[in-house]
């Protein structure tokens, strides 16, 4: 089985511009939407919601609901738009989530999760997958999880994405709860080791190449999120260290190939600060990446961001720090 690393969906990050400026910097990893909610998807402008610019990448449409009607519908109108899985989320704490009883919440009801899958896998020729955590609550025992996955594993899912946290749904915010309770890797491990035939993937705290490399000693796949958020050039070292890829763009040249795609869209009429507030990290830990951020904060990630200045990002560029650039 080929292994994978994919980009985690993250809500309010990995939206169509992010998975699109991504794909500049590696062609191989895996990329994910953030979660779009079922009933939004039947009712509202639908085309906003799923298109995206074709890219080499694969990429997944994650979504958010347990009305199984309404996720069967949602993977019909979204099968033609390109993605290369659906994905359920059954791993997202917010109490907004919970609310709408979507996310982690649905752990506590598996057959209701297992009719989902079962309505979803009807619907559409694309793979159906999940992610999901470790556990709930009160309730982190390796029986639970391996009943869980078998649940869903025969309702239909063809891949399971494992958060090695579990959610702590009444007492943490969606941020603490992707620190506060301990990561459990070796819970993902035994699920590979009972599923050996199935693709299982890692997530949660990963954040170098030794570490990717570790995990994939053991799953078929890891999954990063925030690391990748607050530092995209990530991907580069990614690339090079576990795909073999020594044609890696430069921080210089994302930005160059990013400059079309901004002027289409602005064309459109999306504004400037929505694509490039996906940009602020790209010289994290480089030399000039405060007066890079300095640069974004102040000119292109405000609401009335002046598309004219677009020009004078790469002067921007270079004056950020030219060696590093090349790094």
């Amino acid at each position: 089985m080929i292994k994978s690393i994919s980009v985690a969906p993250m809500m309010d990050c990995t939206d169509k511009h992010e998975i699109f400026f991504l794909s500049l910097i590696s062609k191989n990893v895996h990329l994910y939407t953030e979660m779009i909610v079922a009933n939004a998807i039947i009712r509202g402008n639908r085309n906003k919601l799923l298109s995206f610019k074709k890219i080499s990448n694969p990429v997944s449409l994650q979504l958010g609901g347990s009305n199984p009607k309404d996720l069967a519908e949602a993977c019909k109108i979204a099968e033609g738009y390109g993605y290369k899985e659906i994905n359920l989320n059954l791993g997202c704490p917010s109490k907004k989530v919970q609310k709408n009883k979507f996310g982690a919440c649905l752990m506590q009801e598996p057959d209701l999760v297992a009719r989902c899958i079962e309505a979803m896998s009807h619907a559409t020729k694309l793979p159906i997958t999940i992610k999901t955590r470790i556990g709930y609550n009160e309730v982190e025992d390796f029986e639970f999880l391996k009943s869980f996955i078998q649940t869903t594993k025969d309702a239909g899912s063809k891949k399971f994405i494992i958060h090695a946290r579990k959610a702590l749904l009444k007492k943490l915010s969606p941020k603490e709860n992707l620190n506060i309770p301990p990561l459990k890797y070796d819970f993902v491990y035994r699920l590979k080791n009972n599923f050996k035939n199935d693709e299982i993937i890692i997530n949660g705290g990963i954040k170098t190449t030794e570490e990717i490399k570790n995990h994939l000693s053991k799953v078929d796949g890891v999954m990063i999120g925030r690391a990748i958020y607050h530092s995209p050039y990530l991907l580069a070292d990614i690339e090079k260290e576990v795909f073999n890829n020594k044609n890696i763009p430069t921080r210089s040249e994302v930005m160059e190939n990013l400059i079309p795609y901004i002027q289409e869209e602005t064309s459109k009429g999306t504004q400037l600060n929505h694509i490039m507030r996906h940009t602020v990290g790209l010289f994290h830990g480089q030399n000039g990446s405060r007066v890079w951020k300095q640069y974004l904060s102040k000119n292109m990630c405000i609401r009335d961001a002046d598309i004219q200045k677009v020009n004078h990002i790469m002067d921007q560029v270079k004056k950020t720090n030219p060696v590093s650039l090349e790094r």
